[in-house]
């Protein structure tokens, strides 16, 4: 405790030092609970966490007191200077074992950590790290900077696929495009390389420690993400690139490919480390509100091609928003009666998707100017569903 020989800069030392999360070391007049002052050499250490972020302080305090002038307290008033060094050396007989001698060995060792004991400058400060624990050669820390780097790679791919599957799903797209076709295949790889990373890497348990024994991390993850990571990474899209390909197994391949939505889980787990930061917090609401505009476009786009023509007349619907969509913009649908017998025509596919986004955004914002407006009772439904997930941003 402080008392009335306490340096008082000293004391603004020490306060500035925990301020400003610094390391430092100090020498100073403390008093304990009976009132005896105490000279100590005081060391301050500032601890951080894995994000450079101060959590606590290690402070260490060695007594010196032996070393310095002695103190003149009431007890002691009026004493002579060697009978106050005399009653100090008493009072600390771990001090007094330090100084007494018994070989030139231990001589020569105790005057080196008196020395660095001593010693003013803050190398002697004891550097803090978490110590990685010791995993077989072949299993990765989850924490590491390769693993962290390839779950942001991971992170990336997914987006991109919580983009294009709802797109290539609705709109029922063939990727006959070659750089498409590649670009797809190579995501499907790294997906596949993840899974095996996956039964490599470390996790942590329900106490807190991380789990190495490789058999612990199988099972974990054949419990937990297996299944659904070995669903995203199948090739759908070339077996979609076949021409030859059955309708019915297409639409079942496309529809599989949903499945790799539910990989967005791990993205939220791994987003919710920044949810601390106002500015992270902000480009993160945008991408979702983006991301489910996107999605509910690719199903008002759906909803309106399965509606636009009955298969069962082989005629289409004047109130469809999709024929009110064509007859606006001067690309009307028409009957091929001459080829083959099926209704052709219609805006294109950039069209129809920006025009679905448009319809979305407008609802979701709650403006809706109206030149794009649900007829039928499935679009009616839908806008009443859309609206009402609208009211959770306002």
């Amino acid at each position: 405790m402080y008392g009335e020989l306490t340096d008082k800069k000293t004391i603004d030392k020490v306060r500035q030092t925990f301020d400003n999360y610094e390391s430092n070391c100090f020498e100073v007049l403390l008093y304990k609970k009976n009132r005896t002052p105490v000279w100590l050499y005081m060391q301050v250490a500032p601890i951080s966490n894995e994000n450079d972020k101060v959590v606590l302080f290690l402070c260490t305090f060695k007594d010196i007191t032996v070393f310095k002038q002695p103190i003149e307290d009431e007890t002691t008033r009026g004493w002579t200077k060697f009978a106050r060094l005399t009653r100090a050396l008493t009072n600390s007989r771990s001090t007094l074992q330090q100084l007494t001698p018994m070989n030139k060995t231990e001589v020569s060792h105790k005057h080196s950590r008196l020395a660095e004991a001593l010693q003013l400058g803050s190398d002697i400060l004891p550097q803090y790290k978490q110590e990685a624990p010791k995993t077989p050669p072949h299993i990765i820390l989850h924490y590491c900077t390769f693993k962290t780097t390839w779950d942001w790679v991971i992170l990336i791919l997914t987006f991109y696929t919580a983009i294009m599957v709802p797109y290539n799903v609705s709109f029922k797209t063939k990727q006959n495009n070659l750089v498409w076709l590649v670009l797809d295949s190579v995501v499907d790889v790294i997906f596949l390389v993840d899974i095996v990373l996956n039964f490599h890497t470390t996790f942590v348990g329900p106490g807190g420690e991380v789990i190495s024994d490789p058999k612990l991390i199988r099972m974990n993850y054949l419990k937990t993400w297996f299944v659904i990571d070995l669903l995203s990474c199948l090739p759908y899209d070339i077996i979609n690139a076949f021409e030859n390909v059955n309708e019915g197994l297409s639409s079942l391949f496309s529809s599989l490919k949903v499945v790799r939505l539910l990989r967005l889980g791990r993205v939220a787990r791994k987003l919710d480390h920044y949810l601390e930061y106002g500015a992270a917090v902000l480009v993160l609401l945008v991408c979702v509100f983006g991301l489910v505009a996107h999605w509910l476009a690719c199903i008002w786009y759906s909803i309106g091609d399965y509606e636009v023509i009955d298969e069962a007349t082989n005629s289409i619907k004047t109130d469809s928003w999709l024929y009110q969509l064509a007859i606006s913009i001067g690309t009307p649908y028409r009957y091929n009666a001459s080829g083959s017998g099926q209704w052709e025509g219609g805006p294109s596919k950039h069209t129809l998707y920006i025009s679905s986004l448009y319809f979305t955004m407008t609802s979701l914002t709650t403006i809706g100017f109206g030149n794009i407006a649900p007829t039928t009772d499935g679009e009616k439904i839908f806008s009443v569903a859309m609206m009402m997930v609208g009211c959770k941003y306002h």
